[in-house]
């Protein structure tokens, strides 16, 4: 990190830092949580929550799964640890693509209840934005 990031990180307001902890807690409970409960549910039950899951080849499922995990535990271990805290960033970016392509999928099927995928969109964007730009945190020494 560099000293102007030093400087920046120092000044972010304390608002936006609660805020941004905030963020990366709710997208880590959602997308671990989510994501766990996706691989170990059988896929039958979770098709009668979303219906595309029965509709769809296995293997977005799975996947889909995966990075979810993988996407909630990078928006925050990096973070707390900070052990390569710049991961934080990347995993939010992660996660709102993930986001993206849900609310295309969901809207492609002709499915519009997109509330929930729209929210979480603008947490990960808020998440990325902040731990790049406003309030980056610096790496333990």
């Amino acid at each position: 990190m560099t000293r102007t990031d030093r400087r920046r990180s120092a000044s972010a307001p304390r608002g936006l830092n609660t805020a941004l902890w905030v963020a990366q807690w709710t997208l880590a409970l959602v997308f671990v949580g989510g994501g766990l409960w996706k691989l170990a549910t059988p896929v039958a039950r979770v098709a009668e929550v979303f219906p595309w899951v029965g509709e769809t080849p296995p293997a977005l499922f799975l996947v889909t799964s995966v990075l979810d995990v993988l996407g909630g535990l990078g928006v925050l271990l990096p973070a707390l640890t900070r052990v390569l805290p710049r991961l934080t960033v990347l995993a939010a970016v992660g996660c709102a693509g993930l986001q993206v392509s849900a609310i295309a999928f969901h809207l492609l099927r002709g499915e519009t209840d997109v509330a929930f995928n729209v929210v979480v969109l603008a947490l990960a964007v808020l998440v990325a934005w902040g731990r790049l730009t406003r309030a980056p945190l610096e790496p333990r020494a």
